[in-house]
């Protein structure tokens, strides 16, 4: 995983393959499990079919490296306007000409054969596309992105299970509910991570008030209590708009949850299960992560306590890369990459803990925070607007911390992800968080 210190443009580029290879695995593992007819089907209006991702994934990397950076002409200009995640809402792309699954593979395979002949000449300096690979790494991350969507298709789609994967480790402590972070000024942002994306950027300033925040996500087994207490039937525990979406959709508990017998079930990618007390809630929305916070007397999180405690560090001041330092995410640290499809028991990762002793702020689950989604201070779009741009305002809930199904290069303390409050097919959980004058 590349770092600020990585300027050899030897080492650059055997870096820059090595994680171009392990998305395009991750890639052929999610979509050669299932048949073709499985590929092109919709499994749910929330998603593309799976076809759809994967010729997307071959055109963007087509339009930014082969044309962008390489200069080259358009191999299909005909279906741009196919792959455009702009033009077309999820909907309607099953009804589009899309290219069938042996000439979808087909396309970005070649596509990656003429990437890696353009890596192997390119300076990677030179121009702010190429200084440190951005452009490369920024596909990178676009398909693992991609990645983690065709996953949360694989867990919407009806049928037997087609992916397998072990449990996490399970190393659990037992810990306090809760740890304070202290007031003061810490650096929110970064200007020096190389392939960080626009929203992550710049580096600026942020004073806080002191506050508690959880050690850990909110566990099922504490969801539980919550849905035992009457929370999805209390009005005072819910937003305005959360209650009458709550109404509307009729949400009595976590998405893919059931009652069998006085028992709660989940499925989970094709499996009825009986739901894990001790990991984290999964496949929750904002309005009813904010719902327990405020039955619980608490709050959630605002997205600079969330990265404060995550990168803080109180001893020298500055601001880490990840919550256990500035070295690159391993398997000792979190649970990151698809190789465990579920989260670990709450408490895990002690060797992934932040200075302040709070653990799993990394991976296991996207992280819902009460914060809406807005440029920093100085923002400065870039590549393009619709990256990020397009999305600010309060329509949109900032999560943090990335999941299960997120690669290491496309998670880091300063990534932020977004979302509508009402979605809940993501790989989503919550911590809470109180003020410090608050009583416990």
């Amino acid at each position: 995983m590349l770092n600020a210190d990585t300027t050899d443009p030897a080492v650059l580029r055997e870096l820059i393959a090595g994680e171009l290879a392990a998305a395009r695995e991750r890639t052929g593992r999610l979509t050669d499990c299932v048949e073709d007819d499985e590929l092109v089907a919709q499994h749910s209006p929330l998603m593309s079919p799976l076809v759809w991702d994967l010729a997307h994934i071959g055109n963007q990397e087509e339009l930014w490296l082969l044309r962008n950076v390489g200069g080259r002409d358009p191999m299909h200009p005909e279906i741009d306007p196919l792959y455009d995640a702009f033009e077309h809402p999820r909907s309607e792309r099953p009804s589009l000409p899309l290219l069938p699954p042996k000439e979808a593979r087909g396309y970005a395979h070649d596509v990656r054969g003429r990437v890696l002949d353009l890596l192997a000449a390119s300076p990677l300096e030179g121009s702010p596309l190429l200084d440190a690979g951005f452009a490369f790494g920024m596909i990178v991350q676009h398909e693992q992105q991609h990645d983690e969507t065709m996953l949360i298709t694989h867990q919407l789609r009806k049928g037997p299970a087609a992916l397998t994967a072990p449990a996490p480790p399970d190393h659990a402590d037992r810990l306090p509910a809760e740890v304070l972070v202290p007031a003061g000024p810490f650096t929110m942002g970064t200007d020096t991570e190389p392939w960080a994306l626009d929203n992550e950027r710049p580096a600026h300033r942020v004073e806080l008030p002191a506050y508690w925040l959880d050690t850990a996500p909110v566990s099922n087994a504490a969801y539980q209590v919550f849905i035992a207490d009457g929370g999805y039937d209390d009005p005072r525990w819910w937003t305005e708009r959360g209650w009458a979406h709550r109404q509307q959709a009729g949400l009595a508990a976590p998405l893919f949850w059931s009652l069998d017998g006085g028992q709660w079930m989940r499925r989970r990618f094709g499996t009825l299960e009986p739901v894990p007390p001790r990991e984290p809630v999964l496949h929750v929305s904002w309005y009813e992560a904010d719902a327990y916070a405020r039955w619980a007397g608490r709050r959630l999180p605002t997205e600079a306590e969330w990265e404060k405690a995550a990168r803080h560090d109180p001893a020298t001041g500055r601001s880490r890369r990840f919550p256990w330092g500035d070295e690159s995410p391993t398997p000792a640290h979190a649970n990151l990459g698809q190789q465990h499809l579920q989260p670990a028991p709450v408490g895990s990762y002690p060797a992934g803990q932040s200075p302040y002793g709070v653990r799993q702020l990394i991976g296991d689950v996207w992280e819902w925070t009460s914060s809406d989604f807005h440029g920093y201070p100085g923002f400065r779009v870039w590549p393009y607007k619709e990256y990020s741009e397009v999305f600010f305002g309060p329509e949109y809930k900032v999560l943090r911390g990335g999941s299960f199904a997120v690669a290491p290069v496309a998670c880091r303390g300063t990534f932020r992800n977004w979302d509508y409050p009402v979605r809940r097919q993501i790989f989503s959980g919550f911590r809470t968080a109180r003020d410090a004058g608050e009583e416990a």
